[in-house]
C-alpha cells in the first residue's frame, strides 16, 4: 500500500513538476504530511524528501524542455547562484523553526502565491 501511495504522489509531483515548475513543495510534502502511513517525521523530513526525489525529476523534466526551447538560458543562469545559496540557507533555517511553525509558514506561503497567480497579473 505505501508503495503504491508513494508512488502516485510521485507522478502527480513529477507531472506538476514538468507542467508547472512546481512538485516537491506543492504537491509531495503536503501528501507526505497528509498521508502518515508514509511515515515521514515531521514537516522538515518531508521537505528533505521532496528535495533529494526532486533532482531527478528536475533533471528529467529540464532536458525535455531543453529539447522543446522552453530555456532562457541567460535567465536561467543569473538565478543559479542565488538559488543555490538560498537553498543552503533555506535548509539551514529549517533546524530553527518548530515543523508546526515550517507547516503553517508553507500553506501561509501557497495561499499568497496562489492568490498572487488567479488574481493579479
Amino acid at each position: 500500500m505505501n508503495y503504491a501511495l508513494a508512488l502516485l504522489i510521485g507522478l502527480v509531483g513529477g507531472i506538476s513538476s514538468g507542467l508547472f515548475g512546481v512538485g516537491g513543495g506543492v504537491v509531495m510534502v503536503p501528501a507526505m504530511l497528509f498521508f502518515a502511513m508514509l511515515g515521514v517525521r515531521d514537516t522538515q523530513q518531508a521537505v528533505g524528501t521532496s528535495l533529494i526525489v526532486i533532482i531527478p525529476t528536475a533533471i528529467i523534466g529540464a532536458l525535455r524542455h531543453k529539447t522543446l526551447g522552453n530555456i532562457n538560458w541567460p535567465i536561467a543562469w543569473m538565478l543559479i547562484p542565488g538559488a543555490i545559496i538560498g537553498g543552503w540557507l533555506g535548509a539551514s533555517l529549517t533546524k530553527e523553526i518548530s515543523s508546526e511553525n515550517l507547516k503553517r509558514m508553507f500553506g501561509a506561503f501557497i495561499i499568497v502565491v496562489g492568490c498572487r497567480l488567479l488574481f493579479w497579473k
